[in-house]
């Protein structure tokens, strides 16, 4: 393996504290950054009261913010995208780490931040578990967890996946190879762009394009990129909830002592359930099934006690438009963990 570079860095990362503890804490400079964001950097035809709130938060990021100040923003967009973004601070200001921010924000009756945000820290958290020494197949595979992609299957049955952003933002006619030509069969008009397979062979070319996301990937069973993807969500339970755990791909669930599964997406968990309670999932439905997982506590101590040493059951699965959205976050709310029970 080559240099590992300083990837991702627009995502803020180095604007972050470390803490003693391994955690990350917010810092000034990082609230400012946000204040970059097109959603709230000022414009040509930005008035003078909005003028006057982002230059009081960019010298006092932390800074208390009256109703009076926030009704002076004289467009309505730009007046909630404030109220969101106060939001949001506040959030990160009152939480002891991100790590904790993060975790709240699926503790309550809802995500009440928008989903940009959500995935920005996802982000920030994935490139903290990766290290400075990080795998460039683990940074493809964890792009996975905070970006949705598009999923092609070809003909003689592999899984490919494409960042969905980078497919809409060249569809405007054309195609580009054979990943190309199986998304515009399902109605995804493309042009001509460079879209290369990221594999163990060329995995150093990641870091020349870290921030493009133009790397398409194989998520087969034996793929190196779904292996990297497993390696990924171990690391990142390990540093949010503490506990070590190993997953593998398994074709099917094969067993008769089922008694917990996660999915890592909306459309996984709904089948998931379906087929737990005996419920029936017609072809369609199960064809969106990409793969399963097998998840075993190194530590049975570690879970709950009536269900100790047996594995908890993963899937991901890619909606009935061929996208596919993890959710990260499934994995430290839902594992059965001692401390909850």
């Amino acid at each position: 393996m080559g240099v590992v570079p300083d990837f991702w860095r627009s995502c803020g990362y180095r604007l972050l504290a470390r803490r003693g503890d391994g955690t990350l804490a917010p810092t000034d400079d990082f609230l400012r950054s946000l204040l970059a964001r097109p959603e709230l950097a000022p414009i040509p035809e930005s008035g003078a009261g909005e003028l006057a709130l982002h230059d009081a938060l960019l010298a006092t990021p932390r800074g208390a913010v009256s109703a009076s100040m926030l009704e002076a923003v004289e467009d309505s967009d730009a007046r909630d995208n404030y109220a969101i973004f106060l939001r949001f601070r506040d959030r990160l200001i009152a939480a002891d780490s991100i790590e904790a921010a993060y975790m709240r924000l699926f503790a309550g009756e809802g995500v009440d931040v928008p989903p940009l945000f959500v995935a920005q820290l996802t982000q920030l958290l994935l490139r903290h578990v990766l290290g400075d020494d990080a795998d460039p197949l683990r940074a493809r595979a964890a792009e996975m967890l905070f970006r949705p992609q598009k999923i092609a299957i070809t003909d003689d049955g592999a899984v490919m996946a494409a960042d969905e952003a980078t497919i809409e933002l060249f569809a405007e006619g054309g195609a580009f190879g054979s990943l190309g030509e199986l998304l515009a069969r399902n109605q995804t008009p493309l042009r001509t762009v460079d879209l290369d397979v990221l594999d163990r062979d060329r995995a150093d070319a990641y870091w020349e394009r870290d921030e493009r996301h133009d790397f398409s990937v194989s998520l087969s069973r034996g793929s190196a990129v779904l292996d990297a993807l497993l390696r990924v969500l171990e690391a990142w339970i390990a540093h949010f909830l503490g506990v070590k755990v190993a997953i593998r791909v398994e074709r099917e669930i094969d067993d008769a002592h089922w008694r917990w599964h996660v999915g890592l997406d909306a459309e996984a968990s709904a089948i998931l359930n379906d087929l737990y309670n005996r419920q029936p999932v017609d072809e369609a439905r199960m064809h969106r099934l990409l793969c399963l997982f097998r998840l075993d506590f190194a530590d049975p101590n570690d879970m709950r006690s009536a269900i100790a040493g047996r594995p908890v059951w993963l899937a991901m699965a890619m909606d009935e438009t061929n996208r596919l959205v993890l959710k990260p976050q499934n994995l430290l709310m839902n594992l059965p963990l001692a401390r909850l029970q």
